[in-house]
């Protein structure tokens, strides 16, 4: 039977930077679990009945929905409550369910830092599969070594999918992924970088990580917040040159 093994990683806070609003602020969390590795080939496989070409390698060319119906599908494999619900392809965070989710944006930096400060955990080499490495796909999880909270492949290896909105005011409902893959250059394959991909897109080097945890509250938790999200897609300031906001 397929086994998520996650990591307790205790309340605490990180600093988010915005790099086009040229802000930045703090978030504070509360107790969440992280996968230890990204979800592998195999443990997709399983829980959607589909074969696993290289069952250790992280699973990937995952668009965003996909990853969120997977989250489900683990949930309901677990016999927990799932974490979103659907219309159509409008997707629904019940933030008070303990099934398997995506992490937030703040949840997955906060993860992959482990109390670090710098860009990388460690030293790049060690921690995390790049283009230095001279791969030309996914290697195995857990060849490189963990940062301190016990978590694998957090940078490098494949990109993330978290929860959040990449930038509502100018890419629309693109969703963020995390950490560098490892055809990038170790620029790309750093804790603050993030890029996006609208829900459907799906890239070769583009996988995900589970995470869990419920919260007493309504469409907020660790970070992330509805109405922001809202607020900020109204939002046409510090817009660079050349870049038209969305229009509503």
């Amino acid at each position: 039977m397929t086994d998520f093994e996650l990591a307790r990683i205790p309340a605490g806070s990180v600093t988010m930077h915005d790099a086009r609003r040229k802000l930045k602020r703090t978030v504070a969390l509360e107790q969440f679990e992280i996968g230890v590795y990204p979800v592998t080939e195999e443990q997709f496989a399983e829980v959607l009945g589909i074969a696993a070409a290289h069952p250790r390698r992280p699973a990937r060319d995952l668009s965003w929905l996909r990853s969120i119906r997977f989250c489900n599908a683990a949930s309901e494999w677990e016999g927990l409550d799932p974490a979103y619900s659907f219309d159509g392809e409008d997707v629904t965070w019940h933030v008070d369910s303990d099934g398997y989710r995506l992490p937030t944006e703040a949840e997955w930096e906060y993860a992959c830092r482990a109390g670090s400060t710098t860009p990388h955990y460690g030293l790049l080499t060690d921690v995390a599969w790049t283009s230095a490495d001279g791969v030309s796909s996914p290697q195995n999880i857990g060849g490189k070594l963990p940062n301190l909270n016990g978590l694998f492949d957090t940078l490098g290896n494949v990109w993330e999918w978290c929860w959040d909105l990449l930038d509502p005011a100018r890419y629309d409902n693109y969703r963020v992924f995390r950490g560098g893959g490892f055809a990038d250059d170790s620029w790309n394959v750093r804790a603050s970088v993030r890029r996006g991909g609208a829900p459907r897109m799906h890239h070769d080097d583009v996988g995900m990580r589970l995470a869990r945890g419920g919260f007493d509250s309504v469409e907020a938790a660790q970070g992330w917040s509805a109405k922001v999200d809202h607020e900020r897609a109204m939002s046409a300031t510090s817009t660079p040159l050349g870049w038209t906001p969305q229009q509503r």
